[in-house]
């Protein structure tokens, strides 16, 4: 973050000497673009610390976490866990949703993995509980 920081003053301060002359070019459009992106990213970055999502898989259920609020899904309401590729888009991990149809909701719920840090892990626990449910 610290050099993120440093080269958004670098190009807001960015300057051009001609002869003895010091000209500061701050009315540059790509500069006022760059610095857009770099500050929804890092509002975006905070938003997701704040928010501190979190899921937890184990051989009960599924329990979802977030700062306001707590959602928890034993396997009996679990009817079923699909892994599905998101439309259009290059068959890799990245790009996996994970649908879980549950009796209490009409809409399933979806999760991508690879919002999550242990995205593998994460993927490997679910098809330990869909091959649980499957069982009975």
């Amino acid at each position: 973050i610290i050099y993120l920081v440093v080269f958004i003053l670098y190009l807001v301060i960015r300057g051009e000497f001609v002869e003895d002359s010091f000209m500061v070019l701050t009315k540059d459009p790509i500069l006022y673009f760059l610095a857009l992106i770099v500050v929804i990213s890092v509002f975006s970055v905070l938003y997701n610390l704040f928010r501190n999502k979190h899921i937890e898989v184990s051989e009960d259920g599924i329990k979802v976490f977030d700062r306001f609020k707590r959602r928890s899904f034993d396997k009996n309401q679990i009817k079923t866990i699909r892994f599905t590729k998101q439309r259009r888009m290059i068959n890799s991990k990245a790009f996996k949703l994970i649908r879980i149809k549950v009796d209490s909701r009409i809409r399933p719920l979806i999760i991508r993995p690879s919002d999550y840090e242990n995205q593998d892990e994460l993927i490997e626990r679910f098809e330990q509980l869909k091959k649980l449910i499957e069982k009975n």
